[in-house]
């Protein structure tokens, strides 16, 4: 395969759902005509992921995504040599891609990653825009179009899990929530295939369960997981057991806090 067919096949080639709930749009295309790194802030299930993809295809730039774990190297994210039969070769890790050949780059969950492996950012995220791959003894120079995106749930943080503030420092960001009744209600609604109706009380669900972060559930019931009811609900599925298998099993092994979650779906199904 050759290698414009390589960072090609990463196009997004049709346009991604997503509903603007502020001027994250217009701040993210700024930012991308200076290829500034950017940096997403939210609950997971928010939308952080399908906004990248948004605005990778809005930009019409390969977007290479990354889900960042506490086992990944360095190595998983600039290259390694293999051994096949013609002996050693080189093959570029995503981020090498995404660099050398005019991608965004984007680290889903990147506080999931070891602190060393992160470090391996910051010869991209400054004036440089450079990554050395000390293996191969290349400087990789930034293709005019490369940018780096990187995301993280800050309710999740804690001292082992934070990024260090030489790193943050490098990057723009952008705060993101769940958006409000009726906006996440026609995300949903149009997610799931369900009536408006359905989607509201969904919602209802949902801004409950948020009410009890830190009171028994880690975090609250996410878009992404209204939209799995939803999905259930639209398939025929009884919307109290779409609701159950969809959001509340998921979100809590605690007999009480199932309860609790059991009476408000009652409340609405």
């Amino acid at each position: 395969m050759l290698m414009t067919d390589a960072i090609n096949q990463h196009l997004v080639q049709t346009e991604p759902y997503y509903r603007s709930v502020s001027d994250e749009v217009a701040l993210f295309e700024a930012a991308y005509s200076v290829r500034m790194p950017m940096m997403l802030k939210g609950p997971t299930g928010c939308g952080k992921t399908r906004f990248v993809e948004y605005m990778a295809w809005k930009l019409g730039k390969p977007l290479i995504t990354v889900a960042c774990n506490e086992d990944m190297t360095a190595s998983d994210l600039v290259g390694r040599f293999l051994l096949d039969a013609d002996g050693t070769r080189w093959q570029d890790g995503p981020l090498s891609m995404a660099a050398r050949y005019g991608a965004i780059c984007y680290l889903d969950e990147v506080v999931e990653a070891r602190q060393d492996t992160t470090v391996v950012i910051h010869p991209l995220t400054d004036a440089r825009r450079v990554l050395p791959l000390e293996k191969k003894g290349e400087l990789v120079r930034a293709h005019d179009d490369f940018q780096l995106v990187i995301s993280y749930n800050p309710g999740y943080q804690n001292l082992m899990k934070d990024l260090k503030q030489s790193t943050k420092q490098r990057f723009a960001a952008l705060d993101f929530n769940y958006p409000d009744h009726m906006v996440e209600s026609e995300i949903v609604s149009h997610e799931a295939k369900v009536s408006q109706e359905v989607a509201e009380k969904l919602v209802s669900i949902a801004e409950r369960s948020r009410n009890l972060k830190g009171h028994g559930l880690d975090e609250g019931l996410s878009t992404r997981m209204l939209i799995h009811a939803g999905q259930l609900i639209s398939r025929g599925i009884d919307a109290s057991n779409a609701c159950r298998v969809a959001l509340v099993r998921p979100i809590t092994d605690d007999p009480d806090m199932r309860d609790a979650l059991d009476a408000a779906v009652s409340t609405y199904f």
